[in-house]
């Protein structure tokens, strides 16, 4: 394995990374002199594969990807809806959900996913295959902040989350929830990765919706979430993770 200086930001990241190869290199020949007491597996270099960054003191994480998912399959196991619609979230999310409760899965490109409890379908977040206020359980979590940005391949239009944001409302039941998490803090395009809001910008974007409750993941999640946190603390958040629960009244 040749390592190229230019590929790196700085000469100590590139140095550190050959020191890391060349301990694994070293570590190699070590292991398969080892294995040659009981050569049961082989053990060839052909079939090296060098993971060079695991060698950590604690366990690395996306803060808003585990959190939020947790919060949001936590808020299910009490409310056990009939059936739960997920629109574009992280897989992850509803295959594990999908073991308590039965679960539909739409995006735009649908995975090719088989679990009993699980449908997994097309659909167009601009367009929803719905009649209006027929969902009883729905949720699309760091979903929203990227439509229209054309990340994706999708069509560029700077209010193509609000679209998104109008059609997940219209589908609310009454009495139904939606669980909807995006980033926010200090309200702008990053662009072409997402967008962040202000909390006052998610709910006037869903104000036929009540808010039930907000949990906040922010930016230094060294704690982990902070429940029902105040909009004043989100708003002073960089790149932080909103989690909304709202509902439509009876």
């Amino acid at each position: 394995m040749r390592l190229v200086r230019p590929l790196y930001r700085s000469a100590s990241r590139y140095f550190a990374a050959r020191a890391a190869y060349r301990l694994f290199r070293d570590e190699f020949h070590q292991f398969r002199e080892l294995s040659k007491k009981n050569p049961r597996l082989s053990v060839t270099w052909q079939d090296r594969q060098p993971e060079l960054s695991d060698r950590t003191s604690s366990h690395g994480f996306d803060a808003h990807y585990v959190y939020h998912t947790a919060w949001a399959a936590r808020i299910l196991a009490e409310l056990m809806p009939d059936r739960h619609v997920d629109i574009s979230s992280y897989l992850y999310f509803s295959t594990l959900v999908s073991a308590f409760l039965p679960v539909d899965f739409y995006d735009y490109r649908p995975a090719a996913i088989y679990l009993s409890n699980l449908t997994t379908r097309s659909a167009d977040l601009l367009s929803l295959p719905f009649q209006d206020r027929s969902v009883r359980s729905l949720s699309c979590m760091h979903v929203v902040e990227h439509v229209g940005l054309g990340r994706y391949g999708d069509a560029l239009d700077p209010d193509g989350d609000l679209k998104a944001m109008a059609e997940l409302q219209r589908v609310i039941a009454p009495g139904g929830s939606l669980l909807f998490v995006v980033p926010v803090g200090r309200p702008r395009v990053v662009f072409n990765a997402h967008r962040i809001y202000s909390i006052n910008q998610v709910k006037s974007a869903l104000g036929e919706l009540v808010l039930q409750r907000f949990d906040l993941i922010p930016d230094h999640a060294r704690e982990g979430m902070i429940s029902n946190a105040s909009g004043e603390l989100a708003d002073r958040q960089n790149f932080a993770c909103g989690c909304f629960w709202f509902k439509r009244k009876e």
